[in-house]
């Protein structure tokens, strides 16, 4: 299990699209896993429990994997498809501390199967640009159920605020991605985000600015 901090590297954008195996999904993995993990550095436990959602090829999760030997690390995923590419990454990067993935589909709680098992930290990356805010009502469901007391949600990608776009490469982007007309693509507003969490007792506790123009909204119990 090597702890590498791999470099950034300046590639060319590959065309929009979301199934996690694919080549623009990996480009967009190079270039955001350093600003992420940096975050991560400062605010995981030095042991304990971590739950990545919408894990897809495991690009992320195996890379920060081997920088916390004292964290367990759980991949999921709503598609069964992408397992064998997880469990490749974790078999390339001798990743022990990474679990076999399990399936989570955050619109169906049957499937947020954990029993007592609670975690410290729980993670997404990039997944709302192509999905509906009302996927963080299942994350906020999910979070209230298995996340510690003191435990945090990461958030990570770009989004509006107070209907407003932050950049202009941003309001570029999302006119991109509404562009493929279809239905619940499109940055989302942080405040959308928050009114669908706060039912579960799930609350914005504070948000961190990321090259290019992305964010991660970190939220945690009322």
């Amino acid at each position: 299990m090597s702890a590498e901090i791999l470099p950034f590297v300046d590639e060319p954008r590959p065309a929009i699209d979301p199934h996690p195996l694919s080549d623009y999904v990996a480009w967009a993995g190079r270039r955001n896993r350093n600003p992420i993990l940096e975050v991560f550095q400062q605010r995981f436990p030095s042991a304990g429990d971590v739950l990545e959602l919408a894990s897809g090829a495991g690009l992320h999760i195996n890379y920060f994997a081997p920088h916390f030997p004292g964290l367990t690390f759980q991949p999921s995923d709503l598609t069964e498809e992408v397992f064998a590419a997880i469990k490749a990454k974790r078999a390339e990067r001798g990743n022990a501390n990474v679990l076999d993935p399990v399936r989570i589909d955050l619109t169906d709680p049957a499937t947020f199967r954990f029993g007592d098992r609670k975690f410290d930290a729980l993670f997404v990356i990039n997944i709302f640009q192509v999905a509906p805010v009302a996927i963080n009502e299942g994350i906020a469901a999910l979070a209230a159920r298995v996340l510690k007391d003191e435990g945090r949600v990461y958030i990570y990608g770009p989004f509006k605020v107070d209907g407003r776009y932050t950049t202009d490469s941003n309001r570029a982007f999302d006119q991109e991605i509404l562009a493929a007309n279809v239905p619940e693509w499109g940055l989302k507003d942080v405040r959308d985000l928050e009114a669908a969490a706060k039912p579960h007792g799930i609350v914005l506790k504070e948000t961190i600015e990321r090259p290019a123009n992305n964010f991660i909204l970190v939220f945690g119990r009322q």
